[in-house]
């Protein structure tokens, strides 16, 4: 292999009561795959936003091309070849594919700097040609999916000649045939001679397409090791510090009555004639390819949807009206979604903020809010959820995804559901933080709630369901007890072959 184009040694960076650096190592060579592994809270981001110019490192140093350098800023970074592609696309919606392949950076011609379209189209045509991949250059990005945003991303870094390309988790939101396709283009990407930092929770991943994997866990370097002489469990263990032997703790728990029966619920476009009850201490999984329509029927039940949802609802019973959120918390759903910077947190706000967002009422007196008793409820909470944070007042935004979910998760805690939607929860989050996160879902469940989990890993769904409901393409296909559930049956009827009967 070549000689490293990267090399960090000892760095070290401190946030306001987190070491979140601890003279930490990293090397990167030319033409590489190199994952970057560990529990959400390892440091993985920070070191990254150290490598990209986002934070100026507090000690160390960085060497590339074989000279230390101090990347002060993303346009810096840029500028001398590291490209970060980040989890959720950065692109600009209403601009058309190769506009946002040069944004910023369009050619120009002529003494009134004309931008030169000509020459723009014909690099971009060259750079897909190269990764094989088919986008008409013209299309609006909004019109396209999760996956051929990622490859525009891909083909931006490429045409500003990036040496060194950062990817954080960029199959988070892809089904497997997408991801198939990306492992492909990453693979050409590394061919042409650039050196890949790749950033996962899926260990499958790893093993897939890295040559080397360095492991990090509480901010300190555990070690570099190359992937075909290490084992998955061995890496585990490497990043939690212990022996994970039961990651889908599925205690036997008293189901009792139906809280929640959904009849004939349909939104045009969406989901068509759905039909399902979750009994109390029951956790329903909803399983199903991405684009089956599983989170569109969880935010039709709750009222997020515009227009008219046909069907009824009932709730312990009584037939209720949900015409929008509010209506949906009153009766008593909660609901933590696919999204969580998006529809889940105020991401600049506090801990206690966000938790109590959905709960104001139970802490106001004479239209003013008791802070006190504010304070004290989610500080209790953020210990039972083990939430690692000093103070309910540190800001959301620099708390770990796994965090930031347990954060989701207490806000509608305070509400006091009879139901939890529980959509994606542990998406992006690492191997440890879901297992505690399992142990969460099956302490609600014995204390009477009844969950709705929809989840694209399947072993997720066969471990903590009671009973699995498959959807595809926006219908009910077929719905297994635990007993009778099988990945085989479960992929069989989500891919459409066999309708509920």
């Amino acid at each position: 292999m070549s000689e490293s184009i990267l090399k960090l040694k000892g760095i070290r960076k401190q946030f306001p009561g987190v070491l979140a650096l601890d003279n930490v190592d990293f090397d990167l060579k030319a033409g590489e795959i190199h994952a970057l592994v560990g529990e959400n809270g390892a440091g993985k981001t920070t070191l990254i936003k150290i490598i990209s110019g986002v934070y100026q490192p507090d000690g160390g140093e960085i060497i590339y091309k074989g000279r230390r350098v101090i990347i002060t800023s993303p346009r810096h970074a840029q500028d001398l070849g590291i490209i970060a592609i980040h989890q959720e696309p950065n692109l600009y919606p209403d601009l058309s594919v190769l506009e946002n392949i040069y944004i910023g950076r369009q050619p120009t011609r002529g003494p009134f700097k004309f931008i030169d379209w000509k020459i723009m189209r014909a690099r971009a045509k060259e750079i897909f040609q190269n990764l094989k991949v088919d986008i008409d250059l013209n299309t609006p990005v909004k019109d396209l999916n999760i996956a051929s945003q990622q490859l525009i991303q891909i083909a931006r870094a490429l045409s500003q000649k990036a040496q060194v390309l950062i990817m954080d988790e960029p199959t988070s939101s892809l089904s497997q045939k997408e991801t198939e396709a990306l492992f492909d283009v990453v693979q050409k990407v590394r061919s042409q001679g650039v050196a890949i930092i790749y950033i996962t929770h899926r260990l499958e991943e790893v093993f897939i397409l890295a040559d080397r994997v360095t492991v990090l866990r509480d901010g300190k370097y555990i070690g570099t090791y190359s992937v075909s002489e290490v084992s998955p469990h061995f890496l585990i263990n490497l990043m939690v510090g212990r022996l994970l032997t039961h990651l889908f703790p599925k205690e036997k728990i008293e189901i009792g009555a139906p809280i929640l029966r959904v009849r004939n619920l349909t939104k045009k476009n969406r989901f068509y004639n759905i039909n399902f009850e979750v009994r109390k201490g029951e956790i329903l999984g909803i399983a199903g390819l991405v684009g089956a329509g599983r989170s569109e029927l969880l935010m039709g039940i709750f009222g997020a949807w515009q227009g008219r949802t046909e069907g009824n609802v009932f709730l312990e019973g009584g037939k209720i009206q949900i015409k929008s959120p509010i209506d949906a918390i009153k009766a008593g759903i909660g609901f933590v979604t696919e999204d969580r910077k998006r529809y889940g947190l105020i991401i600049e706000k506090t801990i206690q903020e966000n938790m109590t967002l959905a709960s104001l009422k139970n802490f106001s007196r004479n239209l003013l809010i008791d802070k006190l008793k504010e304070f004290s409820t989610v500080s209790d909470l953020m210990k039972l959820l083990r939430i690692k944070a000093q103070l309910p007042s540190v800001k959301v935004s620099t708390l770990s995804g796994g965090n930031q979910q347990k954060v989701v998760l207490g806000k509608w805690l305070l509400t006091k559901p009879k139901v939890l939607f529980l959509d994606e929860p542990t998406r992006g989050i690492d191997v440890a933080a879901k297992q505690e996160f399992y142990l969460r879902i099956n302490e609600l469940a014995e204390q009477g709630l009844a969950i709705v989990l929809v989840s694209s890993e399947l072993p997720e769904i066969l471990g903590l369901s009671d009973r699995i409901l498959v959807m595809h393409e926006g219908k009910a296909m077929a719905e297994f007890t635990r007993k009778d559930a099988t990945p085989e049956k479960i992929m069989i009827a989500a891919t459409g072959y066999e309708r509920k009967t």
